[in-house]
């Protein structure tokens, strides 16, 4: 039976300072490497040794186990601060470390280390929203399916996966040795080349009961009040710092090509109306910013004082992280207008607006989020409840 080495409050370490300065120090090699990333469809050696070193992939370990276990705030800003450099390394690193914390959480200490069997480290990655399909086995489940855009995998131990039991219909969380999956290495995309999110399936595998958990859980083995969030809470505090660190990029790009033109002949940016755009692009990320922080440090208070998130603080939440990457989009939009043909070349501005085009179409932010958010928000909804990114009742 695993222990249980739980805490009931948030845990505030004195590891954040250190670690967000050593990402912050990554970012010239980031920038410097993201061709060779998006080139390779994956991290490139001296990307994730950086990363390691600075701990990057750890920041989601619970403290009981050594890891710095970041507030939902912490982990905003350091993944904020490594897609600043490069969109498809802060896109790895929160997909990696995210899963990896989770997993240690539900799952529990004992049966993570007997699952690596003397290794260091687990990192694990796949895909839940789309789940497959699973069949009671003695002493576990047997597990089939196909699944897409598991951000990271090649760079994995374990492949973590949802399906649904047939018996039962519950949704599960499975954990399992990426070697017994099917990768699929067709990452042939517009954006986020770099993540290497490939497909993979699994045909007919067993994975033991214990290395399973219930996908909607909030109750964690291990570590203390961010894993009371749940996983569509833990992946929608990633992608909104995802989405700050690419629109302030952006804004990077647009001001350093800004400077660049500035009293050529016929400049664009020389004019009031480019601005006025300008101006409008930093005020609605700003804004953006501000509300993300607002909205989290509610979350943090509510799961400081050992009680789990209302439904309206969830709302909340959901319709933060949907703001936030419209706003990172309409930011795109702005620079992409203003940024001429120098968004039509190769090069860094070109890189990450098909990256943010990629990381805007994720389902944590879709339209039908923000309608159930709405009809929330309305009033239409009171009885109801957030399962995973429906609104449900």
């Amino acid at each position: 039976m695993t222990e249980q080495l739980t805490r009931p409050g948030l845990h505030v370490g004195d590891e954040f300072d250190g670690i967000v300065a050593r990402l912050e120090a990554l970012d010239p090699l980031l920038r410097a490497e993201a061709d060779a990333v998006e080139a390779a469809g994956r991290l490139t050696p001296r990307v994730v040794e950086a990363l390691e070193d600075a701990r990057a992939f750890d920041i989601g370990m619970p403290a009981e186990l050594g890891g710095p276990e970041f507030t939902p705030r912490q982990v905003i800003r350091a993944v904020e601060t490594l897609s600043r450099a490069d969109a498809s390394t802060g896109w790895v690193v929160m997909a990696l470390q995210m899963v990896a914390g989770t997993t240690v959480a539900y799952l529990g200490a004992d049966t993570v280390a007997d699952m690596l069997d003397g290794s260091h480290r687990m990192l694990a990655a796949g895909q839940g929203t789309r789940p497959g399909r699973a069949r009671v086995a003695p002493g576990g489940y047997r597990v089939s399916g196909s699944w897409q855009f598991a951000s990271g995998l090649l760079h994995c131990s374990h492949v973590h996966t949802a399906a649904i039991v047939e018996e039962t219909g519950e949704a599960l969380v499975f954990t399992l040795p990426r070697e017994q999956a099917t990768l699929v290495e067709n990452w042939d995309v517009m954006g986020l080349r770099g993540t290497g999110s490939i497909d993979y399936t699994l045909d007919d595998v067993f994975v033991p009961a214990e290395r399973t958990y219930v996908a909607t859980t909030t109750e964690p083995l291990v570590g203390g009040a961010v894993y009371r969030c749940g996983l569509a809470n833990m992946a929608g505090i990633c992608h909104a710092g995802w989405a700050l660190g690419v629109g302030r990029r952006l804004l990077d790009e647009m001001s350093a090509l800004a400077v660049a033109k500035s009293g050529t002949f016929g400049a664009g940016v020389d004019t009031t109306e480019f601005h006025a755009a300008y101006a409008r692009a930093e005020a609605t990320l700003r804004a953006a910013r501000a509300w993300t922080s607002e909205v989290w440090a509610d979350n943090e208070a509510t799961l400081a004082s050992g009680s789990a998130l209302s439904t309206d603080q969830e709302t909340l939440t959901r319709l933060a992280l949907a703001t936030t990457t419209e706003a990172a989009l309409e930011v795109g939009q702005t620079v992409y207008r203003w940024a001429g043909t120098a968004a039509l070349r190769s090069g860094p501005l070109n890189r990450v607006f098909r990256d943010l085009h990629g990381g805007t179409q994720h389902v944590t932010s879709s339209p039908a989020v923000v309608q159930g958010t709405g009809k929330r928000l309305a009033g239409l909804a009171p009885d109801a409840r957030w399962v995973f990114l429906n609104l449900v009742g």
